[in-house]
């Protein structure tokens, strides 16, 4: 996984409405969660929290991007449903993740498989990693990422 101080991969990655560059967000801050796979139930808890908080993170010149494996198409179907407002990144060749570092072995009832780890970075003005959470506990996450992007 990428550290604090780390330039951020600066690769596109299609959107449900159009295409995301990090290299392209003139000097904005931005916030990128990972979430591993669209309209499940914490996920779907974690990007309506960050749209519930859009105009909060817009006011602190802040592009907010959920990125996961799902094609554009299922993303666009995901925000509908839920009336989302933050972009949502279809990483369907899971390349952005591994940028990241966040596509990673995980394993259930047994089983090993690869995957998303949930995970969060803030992107400061200049390209650089200014603050991580490893392992995101959905419940008040984006409330946490939002105070610590103001105390920067």
């Amino acid at each position: 996984m990428l550290a604090i101080g780390d330039h951020a991969p600066t690769l596109s990655i299609p959107t449900d409405t159009d295409m995301f560059s990090l290299a392209e967000q003139g000097g904005k801050k931005v916030v990128i969660f990972f979430f591993p796979r669209a309209d499940t139930p914490g996920c779907t808890k974690e990007a309506e929290q960050f749209s519930a908080l859009q105009d909060e993170f817009t006011a602190q010149d802040t592009v907010v991007i959920g990125v996961s494996k799902d094609k554009p198409a299922k993303q666009a179907k995901f925000r509908a449903k839920y009336g989302l407002t933050c972009l949502l990144g279809a990483d369907h060749e899971t390349s952005f993740c591994e940028e990241f570092g966040v596509w990673v072995e995980k394993s259930m009832y047994g089983k090993t498989y690869m995957g998303i780890q949930r995970a969060s970075f803030i992107i400061g003005s200049d390209g650089k990693i200014v603050a991580i959470w490893p392992k995101v506990k959905v419940a008040g996450h984006a409330a946490d990422v939002l105070e610590t992007l103001k105390a920067l």
